[in-house]
């Protein structure tokens, strides 16, 4: 009686397990990939934005010029880690004979987080398998990522291994702030200060990807993307995959606006054209109606603010190049260029700059926009002065 519960049972658990593997492979839920991982460059060629810094690692590497500690900094999101894992993986195959392109060198990599592994018996670890030669390969690259989170005893401790690393060994250190490292360890580090991604390339990158991924995207979506991502490539990408999941493959400017909760360009050209219009009754409930939104009048003002900077932007040719939008929407800026006068822009950005300043001390902060707004709308308001006086 018990070995036929147990043959039963057994025979039960492989057919629910032989269920569960048909349904998990056959599912059409199948595992998503971030576009982040997904389209992580593999090559120098890939990596958006750095192009001086991929051009002097590749030169040192043909030429056998490369430190044995180099330390990657800048803002997340800008491709210093891919870079590392890229040089990591090149150095290795430019010292092999036979150079394969599928060989990925894991066993020469490893990647070290600073962040939960900082303290002095972390990094003795660490040395210690500094001296053991590669297996395979010529090089072990260490990569130290968040590297300013070592403890002042662990930067001691890894000082000297820094200064004098074996022949085999390459350290690239990974860091967002550089000032929380100590002089005597950025003084043995070769350094390469990554900059902010522009908002052009990120844009040209996203419309790459949207082009692989069979999504028809609209160019000014895809630049308040690149705009709210803020120089980090990272986060346009996690951004992208958020608005796809909410759009599908049709990508407007609409959709984004809405999913990220944005005041687009619209916004702004419609609240500018009321200002000089002079239509303060409107001007007041539009202002409403991007409060009752769920925006932040401290948002929309330094918004306007910024809409003024471009619109003087556009008043020379020889600064049009400092505007950063997309081409449809530097036409509209251009038009309504053509309708403010430099004076007009000056107050304005004096006002709304005055305004900004006062947001946060102000007791009534809705008062302080709509006064702001009001006054605004009279730079240009001459119709009182020209009415004649009736005794």
């Amino acid at each position: 009686m018990a070995i036929a519960q147990a043959l039963f049972i057994f025979v039960s658990f492989r057919n629910y397990k032989s269920f569960y593997s048909n349904f998990y492979h056959n599912s059409a839920l199948e595992q998503f990939i971030v576009s982040a991982r997904k389209y992580r460059p593999a090559t120098f060629k890939d990596v958006v934005g750095q192009q001086a810094i991929t051009n002097t690692l590749e030169n040192a590497i043909a030429n056998n010029h490369l430190a044995q500690a180099l330390l990657f900094t800048g803002p997340r999101g800008v491709g210093k880690t891919t870079c590392a894992r890229i040089l990591a993986k090149k150095i290795n195959q430019e010292a092999d004979e036979v150079v394969d392109e599928n060989e990925d060198y894991a066993f020469n990599i490893f990647e070290l987080d600073a962040a939960s592994n900082n303290s002095v018996d972390d990094i003795r670890n660490l040395i210690d398998q500094v001296r053991i030669a590669p297996q395979v390969g010529n090089y072990k690259v260490y990569i130290i990522d968040e590297v300013h989170m070592l403890s002042s005893a662990a930067f001691n401790a890894f000082l000297k291994t820094l200064e004098e690393p074996p022949k085999h060994a390459i350290f690239i250190l990974a860091t967002t702030e550089k000032h929380k490292i100590l002089p005597t360890i950025l003084s043995r580090c070769q350094i390469f200060d990554f900059k902010r991604i522009t908002v052009k390339d990120i844009r040209e990158h996203l419309v790459d990807i949207a082009k692989q991924e069979g999504i028809t995207a609209d160019e000014e979506a895809l630049h308040i993307i690149a705009q709210k991502a803020d120089g980090a490539l990272r986060d346009a990408l996690s951004t992208f995959d958020r608005v796809v999941s909410f759009s599908g493959e049709n990508l407007t400017r609409a959709a984004v606006t809405e999913n990220l909760n944005v005041l687009d360009y619209e916004t702004y050209f419609e609240t500018t054209d009321l200002i000089l219009n002079n239509d303060i009754p409107q001007l007041l409930l539009n202002f409403n109606e991007i409060l009752a939104r769920g925006f932040d009048g401290h948002h929309f003002i330094a918004g306007l603010a910024s809409h003024y900077r471009d619109l003087m932007v556009c008043k020379q040719p020889a600064t049009i190049a400092l505007l950063e939008v997309g081409d449809q929407t530097k036409k509209r800026y251009h038009e309504q260029a053509q309708k403010t006068s430099f004076s007009f822009l000056m107050q304005a950005l004096e006002k709304a700059n005055e305004c900004d300043l006062k947001y946060r001390t102000s007791r009534n902060p809705r008062l302080l926009v709509e006064l702001c707004l009001m006054q605004m709308a009279s730079i240009t308001f001459d119709g009182e002065k020209k009415k004649p006086v009736t005794l």
